[in-house]
């Protein structure tokens, strides 16, 4: 029904306007009782139960951050079947993003690209939304996601990342920082381990007893993602999340015009998998067993989720499939994850 549907009205719609359409369904979901009935054919079955970051999820499938850039979705999002929600990017000081159009479909090959830049009303409204949440006590593990306000110079990077995180480590379940979106200009070179280790060590100190993670960027070189994640480790971080999107266009199914019309951006969805599963295993490979690792990017199905938990995934995240399979697609996960 709803391929149907997407087919024939909301791929005529322009994707950002379709995706804050579809927000306001979320939103409405999280109140009751639309609640209570998305949660009725939702619930996890308690065998599902992730214990990780010291916490327990109550499904190892999540939102990736992108989607709920503000923490307005949090409990809809919960009430659809996601375990967690990472809300954000969210930067210290609030931005209105790239200049539209900056959010592309790419249906053939079941992806979007998108160069949004980090477009969030700030971590003083986050922290607000986030403490209100708090006082509802949320059905979801809620992870917030930090980057650098796009006015702020590299160099002060790290202070700019530090006045997010006292805001909004308090009011987060964990924390994750964000020096892989390629929409932001220079912060993809704060991936560089001589730069990264800095900034995480003043991150963490900011950031408290809150769990925190890094996020890194699929085009990395392998040596490299393995680096990163020996640093993690080192710098006292509880966790690592591979992968953003990815710069590349290789082997794309979508007419080439049409990929060249799009513009730069970070590409997400199918196209990204076999890279994704590639760097959670050199990610895996790299650190302790009981370290965790977020694996997002590519996944659609069930078994598409179980192949990462086997590769070494301890929770798994996704977003673009979202736009294609609609609002039953965490509750498909999970069905498909029971049936393995």
């Amino acid at each position: 029904m709803y391929a149907l549907l997407f087919r024939l009205v909301l791929a005529r719609f322009d994707p950002e306007f379709a995706h804050h359409a579809g927000m306001v369904v979320v939103r409405i979901l999280g109140v009751p009782p639309f609640s209570w009935i998305a949660r009725a054919l939702t619930r996890p079955d308690p065998a599902e139960k992730v214990e990780a970051l010291g916490l327990t999820f109550p499904t190892p499938f999540g939102i990736a951050a992108g989607f709920d850039k503000n923490a307005v979705g949090v409990r809809g999002l919960a009430a659809l079947g996601f375990g967690h929600v990472e809300v954000g990017t969210i930067t210290a000081i609030p931005q209105p993003g790239n200049p539209k159009p900056r959010l592309f479909r790419l249906v053939p090959d079941r992806a979007v690209v998108n160069r949004m830049g980090f477009n969030n009303a700030g971590a003083e409204a986050a922290e607000q939304r986030l403490w209100k949440l708090r006082r509802r006590r949320p059905d979801a593990v809620i992870g917030v996601n930090i980057g650098k306000s796009r006015v702020v110079a590299v160099e002060d990077a790290t202070a700019d990342y530090v006045a997010s995180a006292v805001r909004l480590a308090p009011l987060a379940d964990y924390l994750a920082i964000n020096v892989s979106s390629p929409n932001t200009p220079g912060l993809r070179g704060l991936q560089a381990v001589e730069t990264l280790a800095p900034l995480l060590r003043a991150v963490k100190e900011a950031a408290g007893d809150t769990p925190l993670l890094v996020k890194i960027a699929p085009d990395l070189p392998d040596d490299e993602v393995a680096a990163i994640a020996r640093l993690a480790v080192a710098e006292g971080l509880s966790g690592l999340i591979a992968t953003n999107t990815t710069v590349s266009r290789e082997g794309l199914a979508t007419d080439p015009a049409k990929v060249v019309a799009a513009g730069d951006g970070g590409l997400s969805g199918a196209p990204l998998k076999e890279r994704s599963l590639a760097v959670l295993r050199i990610v895996r490979e790299a650190v302790p067993a009981d370290f965790c690792v977020i694996s997002v990017g590519g996944v659609e199905t069930g078994a598409e989720v179980r192949e990462r938990l086997e590769a070494g995934a301890t929770l798994v995240q996704g977003y673009t499939a979202f736009l294609y399979r609609g609002p039953l697609w965490a509750r498909q996960i999970r069905a498909g994850l029971r049936r393995r």
